[in-house]
This record gives C-alpha cells, sequence and structure tokens, in this order.
C-alpha cells in the first residue's frame, strides 16, 4: 500500500507560529514581568524577594523549551533583564530547584465550554536515563527510572486539558478518575485504549455523565445494563470478530490525537525529567505542558490528504 501524503493548507500561519517558538517575547511576556516577584511581602533590611509562581513557572518553561541547565536558565534570563535594562533578577536556581516542589501551575487554556472528545492516554519519562551506547558496552543501570506521564488532550483544538505525572507502578486505569477530575467543563465522550477497559475507569465516566469510547478486550463479556455503551462495543466484537468495525462506527480514530500529544512532548521538549526529587519532577512535567499547550496556541497545521 502506498504511503498517504497530505498537504498543509494554512502553511503562512503555521510557518509564523513555527518562528514564534523560539521568540523570547512568547515566554518571557508581559504578564510575567508584571508579576515577577510578590510586592505584598513585608519588606525589611536583609529580606529577600519573594518571587511568584508565576516566574518559578516561566523559569521552569524557559528550562525545557531551550534546553537549558537551571544554572545556564538562570544566567539566560539575567542576560534578558540586563538587556532589557530592567531592575529583576532571575531567581537562583536552587531555589527554583526547591520552589518547583511545590509551585502552582495551571495548564488551563483560554478555550472554555464543551469538550466534545477528549482522548485519553499515557507515556513515560525517563528520570535517570542511559544511551544505548553506554547501555550496549557496560548494561543498564540499576537507577533506572521512570515516570508516568498521563494527558487528557481536546481532540478538536489539540490542548492538554488534563495533565497528572505518576509513578512508574501505576496504571492507566488507576490515574483516569484524578485525571479527569482536574477540570469542571462538560465533555460528551472519551476515548482511550484497552488498557483503561474497567469498571473502575468505566464508573469514572459515568460519574460524569462522559461517553466512554473503550474498546474492549479481546473475548470481552457483558457487564450489566447501565455500561450499554461498552456493552455495544462487546456485541459487535462477537459478531464481527474484532473491534474495527465499531472503531469506524464511533470515529475511534480521532484517539490519535493522544498519541500526538505524547510525540510532540517528547520531540519538542524532551522524553526525560532532570529534576531528582518526586515533588520537583510534577512541577517540570506540569511546565512542560504548560508551555506544549502555548504553543499549541500560537498555531497548528491543518491539512488534507492528497494521495
Amino acid at each position: 500500500m502506498a504511503k498517504q501524503k497530505f498537504k498543509i493548507t494554512n502553511w503562512p500561519t503555521y510557518n509564523k507560529a513555527l518562528r514564534q517558538r523560539g521568540s523570547l517575547t512568547v515566554w518571557l511576556d508581559e504578564s510575567a514581568i508584571v508579576a515577577w516577584t510578590d510586592c505584598t511581602q513585608a519588606k525589611g533590611r536583609g529580606r529577600p524577594l519573594h518571587y511568584t509562581d508565576m516566574a518559578i513557572t516561566t523559569v521552569l518553561m524557559m528550562k525545557r523549551v531551550f534546553n537549558l541547565s537551571l544554572r545556564a536558565v538562570q544566567g539566560f534570563v539575567d542576560s534578558i533583564f540586563k538587556m532589557m535594562a530592567m531592575p529583576l533578577r532571575c531567581p537562583d536556581y536552587s531555589l527554583v530547584s526547591r520552589r518547583s516542589k511545590t509551585v502552582n501551575i495551571s495548564i488551563k487554556t483560554p478555550t472554555r465550554g464543551e469538550i466534545s472528545h477528549l482522548v485519553i492516554d499515557g507515556t513515560g519519562l525517563k528520570v535517570f536515563g542511559e544511551g544505548e551506547w553506554k547501555v550496549r558496552q557496560h548494561g543498564a543501570d540499576k537507577r533506572r527510572v521512570w515516570r508516568k506521564l498521563h494527558l487528557a488532550t481536546d481532540s478538536a483544538t489539540h490542548e492538554i486539558i488534563c495533565a497528572d505525572l505518576s509513578l512508574s507502578g501505576t496504571t492507566d486505569a488507576q490515574a483516569l478518575p484524578e485525571l479527569i477530575n482536574q477540570t469542571h467543563r462538560k465533555i460528551r465522550e472519551a476515548s482511550a485504549d484497552g488498557a483503561y477497559d474497567t469498571r473502575y475507569c468505566h464508573d469514572a465516566l459515568l460519574r460524569k455523565k462522559i461517553r466512554p469510547l473503550i474498546p474492549p478486550r479481546s473475548g470481552a463479556q457483558y457487564w450489566p445494563t447501565k455500561y450499554h455503551e461498552r456493552n455495544h462495543a462487546v456485541a459487535n466484537q462477537h459478531l464481527s470478530g474484532s473491534n474495527d468495525v465499531w472503531k469506524k462506527k464511533v470515529g475511534y480514530h480521532r484517539r490519535s490525537v493522544a498519541e500526538t500529544a505524547m510525540f510532540r512532548i517528547k520531540t519538542l521538549l524532551g522524553g526525560h525529567l532532570s529534576l531528582r526529587d518526586y515533588d520537583a519532577q510534577v512541577g517540570e512535567a506540569m511546565a512542560m505542558v504548560k508551555a506544549l499547550n502555548r504553543m499549541t496556541l500560537l498555531g497548528m497545521p491543518d491539512s488534507v490528504r492528497i494521495a
């Protein structure tokens, strides 16, 4: 079968968005500069500046976008303020490391209203990783550790609506209820892969009145009547011998948006976490998600199939 070909129909707009990703004004904008320090803190001799969560979030985002260490990003931000002749300083790298454990990073996007289709999936982020050559020569290190990043993405806008970081032992199904509880927006339907085919997940979706589009596992049996959406999928599986017919009926192909989101976050921002403490890694991961949402708002390609 020949490889499919697609054409981007909004290339001028998307090309501009790609250029803006490297603009400092996108990542260090006016709102961040205005809210850089907390002026309500009591002032006294020798008292250090109190940097806001906005300042810590901005530094963490710039660290990931420009692939810098905490020390390097401190010098980078300080040089920007110096060129702008502004009396501001970047938080010390050690302070950023400490504050990343408690920083409150909001990933909410400007988009409001009902979400017609939410796609859910998870991916692994490396913590103590090694290169392939080192593994071949000397074997894998026992310190090799992973974290799982769980994402819920709007299939229409590609915006990440909910995100959570967990230990590698947490399954996708266990993370779903906490994930979807992060938003109060109405969700019409949600799709996920077969790993979420558990009553725990279906109950969590039904409580929020979300139509679940989860393919049943091979050889699945009927559940009680309230799980009618799943029972419909099981009936199609029994009739056709697979889930393919059901997937075409419900438009399950839209779940590929979740794979796209995970690919983009690893390609653009890196597939690893550099901070050592788990709570700090949560802050770093949320900064990655916030940065990806900002890139998405700049512009996404619209493509049509031509062959």
